[in-house]
């Protein structure tokens, strides 16, 4: 019984939080938000106590996570990321409950991945329901900015029937829930963690350029925190905010005007999707909406992974790009 009445409430209070949306939404000082997750003194909490720096160097990573467990909602912040060399380096804004559910846990995960100099950060996109990590749901796009150079917002939007990932309030990726779905679709409570540490092993290039400390510390910088969902005591499994403290709105889904924005978005950015990768699944997912004008895209850019050919029956073509890479290297 005090199951059912949770879902009523969590219900009632995501249709009264959704029923349009606003760019105004309350931030949070960050002591009031968030506490230290690990890294002693490569956390720092700015004077103002509204911005916070983490940084990677040879001795750790550092992060920070969410005093609060939210059961959906909107959380954002703005990150202005390290510049310079940074292959190797992981920036991350997620949401987790690992530390509670060990064996099947959900995420949903921003992903900053670093790049040699003079090649930009890409991000990725991910989510795992009930433990489902053997079944990649990742997606990766560049940026139409230089995420170094000034702070922009990256938000997920979560709800019991889809998640929607935006960058400055621009949607670049949304997931609907199915029913073949069942528990991959993330369902339990979650804590938001913000971390940065040592990739090396595959964020760039698949591993090939590792994190050169001589460049270090490398310094994110976060601050616009918005946690702006319904707290739930993980235990008692009861919601510890009232229904109607906050009617600030946010988007039940994405407007006409906001789709053209995200299909523009993708068109131009996206560089990989679990949906068109036929070397990892013949049959694309249940979520999955495929778009012609996508995969045709992808399956120019990349006709083994999103095409399906064999990769010996593709030799002409990688010797032909490998002979322009070498002309445009000379």
């Amino acid at each position: 019984m005090v199951n059912f009445l949770l879902e009523i409430f969590i219900f009632c209070y995501v249709l009264v939080l959704v029923s349009g949306f606003s760019e105004k939404l309350e931030t949070l000082p960050f002591h009031e938000g968030y506490s230290q997750l690990f890294g002693h003194d490569n956390l720092m909490v700015l004077q103002d106590g509204k911005s916070v720096h983490i940084s990677l160097d040879e001795r750790t990573g550092a992060g920070f996570v969410s005093q609060d467990l939210y059961l959906h909602g909107l959380f954002s912040a703005s990150i202005k990321l390290p510049e310079d060399y940074t292959a190797g380096v992981v920036v991350a804004f997620y949401m987790s409950n690992g530390d509670m559910f060990e064996k099947n846990h959900d995420e949903i995960d921003f992903e900053f991945l670093g790049n040699i100099r003079a090649k930009n950060w890409r991000i990725q996109t991910n989510i795992y329901g009930n433990g489902s990590t053997n079944v990649g749901r990742e997606e990766r796009y560049g940026l139409w900015f230089d995420p170094t150079e000034d702070f922009h917002t990256y938000t997920i939007l979560w709800t019991d029937s889809h998640i929607i990932f935006y960058v400055d309030n621009v949607p670049i990726r949304e997931i609907k829930r199915t029913q073949e779905m069942g528990g991959d679709f993330p369902s339990k409570p979650m804590s938001l963690y913000a971390t940065i540490w040592d990739g090396s092993s595959w964020a760039t290039n698949g591993g090939k350029y590792k994190v050169n400390y001589k460049y270090a510390p490398y310094v994110a910088k976060f601050s616009d925190f918005v946690l702006h969902g319904c707290a739930v005591d993980p235990i008692e499994l009861s919601p510890k905010c009232d229904i109607v403290q906050d009617s600030a709105s946010i988007p039940t889904e994405i407007s006409p005007d906001q789709r053209r924005k995200m299909e523009r978005f993708r068109k131009k950015h996206l560089q990989y999707s679990y949906c068109y990768d036929r070397t990892r699944y013949k049959v694309p997912l249940s979520e999955c909406v495929v778009d012609p004008k996508e995969a045709n895209r992808l399956r120019g850019f990349d006709p083994v992974t999103f095409g399906g050919v064999p990769r010996h029956h593709n030799k002409r073509h990688h010797q032909r790009q490998s002979r322009r890479e070498d002309t445009s290297a000379k």
